[in-house]
């Protein structure tokens, strides 16, 4: 992918996308991901879990049912994955290279407290991951979601948890504008065509991604002085 002119001082957009199991949400991250090199941006992709790592295979395995493990350990281990691939995030941000993940630590966070564990305890291991500089939540009813095709393929694809997750990621919501302001997390509606979710998704990026990202890489659920 070729690079787009830019300061030097300006880094990559570090742009996460989180929603309920089957909103349409990885199809759109690869819609972005797509439109950004047709563009000419430097961008990539980053998947979680990224299944590839060694961490990655045990929660693929968990996921798929395929193993069991308790709540606490699986938690830990998706937290762990992240931090694996944390360095590489940092790395390419800073080369100018936009950052687009499927899921990060919020999906971590909402899946393990809707099935009981403490959110305090949820919070902590993700805490100085890199901050995303706009986490992008799709928004769709469970009930919705479950009409669409693959539903129920993985272990938390069932209304009931859905409905609980959705719960819990309204309080992710709340502690990312708390701690970081308003900016950092944004509703946006799944509802509609592929087509037009895209483009109200473009509407909310392009800025961000076509000038670049001032300043330096945050730390997630460590406050800045611009967030206090």
């Amino acid at each position: 992918m070729s690079a787009t002119s830019s300061s030097s001082s300006r880094r990559g957009a570090f742009i996460v996308f989180e929603g309920l199991d089957r909103c349409g949400k990885s199809t759109q991250v690869d819609r972005l991901v797509q439109r950004l090199d047709r563009d000419g941006h430097k961008a990539r992709l980053q998947k979680f879990p990224d299944r590839t790592t060694a961490i990655g295979k045990m929660i693929d395995a968990y996921l798929q049912s395929k193993a069991e493990m308790d709540d606490h350990a699986i938690h830990l281990l998706f937290a762990a994955n992240r931090w694996e691939c944390a360095a590489a995030i940092r790395r390419d941000l800073e080369n100018g290279i936009t950052v687009i993940a499927d899921r990060y630590a919020f999906s971590g966070i909402a899946f393990s407290a809707a099935k009981g564990l403490p959110f305090e305890f949820c919070l902590q291991p993700d805490t100085a991951l890199p901050l995303p500089d706009i986490t992008l939540y799709l928004t769709l009813p469970p009930a919705v979601a479950s009409q669409r095709s693959a539903f129920g393929v993985e272990r938390y694809e069932t209304v009931a948890i859905q409905t609980a997750v959705r719960e819990q990621f309204g309080l992710v919501a709340n502690e990312v504008k708390k701690r970081h302001g308003d900016g950092k997390w944004v509703e946006v509606s799944a509802e509609g065509s592929i087509e037009e979710v895209e483009e109200r998704i473009w509407g909310l990026l392009e800025g961000m991604i076509s000038g670049g990202v001032d300043g330096r890489i945050g730390e997630l659920w460590v406050q800045s002085d611009e967030s206090r």
